[in-house]
């Protein structure tokens, strides 16, 4: 089944713009203590309302694309606002200044992963998964592992050559990583052998050799998954609705920071 054409931003902005001042007050309004200790178990620090993504999407809708005030959100520090920014954000504009700050000030184990489906569908996800490699910040490193991840799904023009070279990097370091670098490249572990067949195979043969990783989620109910089970489910999944791989499947659907 051919892939469907990739969304990379929300819709059109919608009119009259709603201001900073009036969207704060919203997501104040639009809080709960129940979701907020949700987050506070999921080791959100920082400023928080605690607002649902259903409430999210429901501004999202009737916000749009707006990305001055994506950057007038995410520079409140509230964990909310900044959910919201990754959602209204226009990714054709950001920077990879502004990508390097916002993955630099992630707040907690979620962020990680949005900051990354924003840069890989920004033009600089190839650039910033390869600076924040290289990064002496924690942070950076954390999200890069989840960049991998996405453009192994999202990415078809790069060679998988890189794409295995990271299969080996993962191999080699995951066991002495801190621990949200080691869940982001679990996860990024599973979207490679995800990619295609060649990376299937590579992935799966390095889960084996490097065996049960353990992550310390706090106070939930997450599991680490087992990389190389998952990325076969994930695989019979796809193929079963007539996809020729999970990264094909994945490019089918709606962006993930704005479906979630």
């Amino acid at each position: 089944m051919p892939a469907k054409p990739r969304a990379t931003s929300s819709p059109k902005a919608a009119k009259p713009r709603m201001s900073l001042t009036e969207v704060m007050s919203a997501l104040e309004q639009a809080g709960s203590e129940q979701t907020r200790k949700t987050y506070l178990r999921h080791g959100v620090s920082g400023p928080l309302f605690g607002v649902s993504f259903a409430t999210l999407k429901t501004l999202l809708k009737k916000i749009g694309v707006d990305h001055e005030l994506a950057l007038e959100l995410w520079d409140t520090g509230n964990y909310d606002a900044r959910n919201l920014a990754l959602k209204v954000v226009d990714p054709a504009r950001i920077t990879t200044e502004d990508l390097d700050r916002w993955a630099h000030d992630t707040q907690a184990r979620m962020s990680t992963g949005y900051v990354a489906a924003l840069t890989s569908d920004s033009p600089h996800g190839m650039s910033r998964a390869r600076a924040w490699l290289a990064s002496d910040d924690a942070g950076q490193i954390a999200c890069a592992w989840s960049l991998v991840g996405a453009l192994a799904m999202a990415d078809q023009t790069s060679a998988d050559a890189w794409f295995l070279e990271r299969v080996a990097e993962i191999e080699e370091k995951i066991h002495g990583a801190t621990n949200e670098q080691r869940r982001a490249m679990n996860q990024a572990l599973i979207e490679l052998g995800c990619r295609n067949l060649v990376l299937q195979a590579a992935a799966i043969a390095a889960a084996g050799r490097i065996g049960k990783v353990t992550v310390d989620h706090g106070d939930t109910a997450c599991k680490t998954p087992d990389a190389a089970s998952y990325i076969e489910k994930t695989w019979a999944h796809s193929s079963a609705k007539g996809f020729d791989s999970p990264a094909a499947h994945e490019r089918s659907r709606e962006p993930l920071r704005l479906r979630c």
